[in-house]
């Protein structure tokens, strides 16, 4: 699946999941135009107060500084909003500011203008999603930048379910690389996969041997399980909870293999990543870090502040 496709369909999925549990609606309804009769009348706030036509401008403001990302998933949340009320194009977003960039604490990031009502029900829907996205994308720009250019910063497979295509757009956006999205997309041998054929060498024979035409990495927990897997074949191996000195010692090892050989073999350090060991990392000269910290990375707050009536 094109990664465009994957990335609409991602937004579709996490707007429609949000907007049906704060609406209590049916998700099925909210892709329909018009498919929920009243739904602005399950605000059941907004509905008592404020009038059908009454309009609202504001600016949704950030509380804090950090790297902006989700302004797709803010225009959907709106727009599929107004699509299923009934009301195409009741609400109007515009962006002050580009996807990706770095903000301070008050930078207004996009103008919301349209029928109050509309914008109400969906505030909490685009601003959880906008704080979400870019609590990632400022933790993955914050890793990269401590890492260097010398040292790539990858996501992992530790994501929240459902939003693991939205999870790594945030990464991508910050700066960061992602690893695999899922299973399909290249192997990564662990240990437990090891115990089936008894050794690293077999393990990537079979896996060769099956026409296999991804991308391979091994998982290796030692210096000698790292050549093993250099020599076998692997195009990258992964170096896990290794200290300094032992990661040190597999990267110039793997690169020797490499050297000998002529085929090119990257090494990834996982397992017992943190922020502050990064420049330590980057001196061994290890390729690659993978941490889960990005994708779980704490939201970055904003708020939708309206202009003076």
């Amino acid at each position: 699946m094109r990664m465009e496709s994957m990335l609409a369909e991602a937004i579709d999925a996490l707007v429609v999941a949000s907007l049906s549990e704060d609406l209590g609606v049916a998700s099925s309804a909210l892709r329909v135009p018009g498919g929920v009769p009243d739904l602005l009348g399950r605000d059941v706030t907004s509905a008592a107060i404020v009038p059908h036509d009454a309009r609202f401008t504001g600016h949704i403001v950030a509380r804090e500084e950090g790297v902006v990302c989700g302004l797709p998933v803010v225009r959907r949340a709106w727009s599929m909003l107004s699509s299923a009320a009934g009301l195409a194009g009741a609400v109007e977003i515009e962006a002050l500011v580009d996807e990706g960039a770095s903000v301070t604490q008050g930078a207004r990031i996009a103008e919301v203008t349209g029928n109050a009502r509309v914008v109400l029900a969906g505030e909490r829907s685009a601003l959880n999603a906008l704080m979400m996205l870019s609590g990632i994308a400022t933790e993955a720009h914050r890793w990269q930048i401590e890492a260097g250019k010398d040292l790539i910063v990858v996501d992992t497979r530790k994501t929240a379910p459902g939003l693991r295509v939205m999870s790594k757009y945030a990464v991508a956006i910050g700066g960061a690389s992602n690893h695999r999205y899922g299973l399909y997309d290249m192997a990564l041998v662990k240990d437990n996969h090891l115990t089936f054929l008894g050794s690293i060498t077999k393990t990537v024979v079979a896996l060769r041997s099956a026409a296999f035409d991804l991308k391979l990495e091994v998982e290796a927990d030692t210096v000698e399980q790292a050549v093993e897997a250099a020599l076998s074949g692997a195009d990258m191996v992964l170096l896990d909870n290794m200290d300094d000195e032992t990661l040190a010692a597999a990267v110039a090892a793997v690169r020797e293999v490499s050297r000998k050989t002529g085929l090119p073999v990257l090494t990834e350090a996982s397992g017992s990543i943190t922020f502050d060991r990064l420049a330590r990392l980057r001196a061994t000269g290890v390729d690659r870090v993978s941490s889960s910290a990005l994708t779980l990375a704490a939201p970055i707050d904003f708020g939708l502040d309206e202009l003076a009536r």
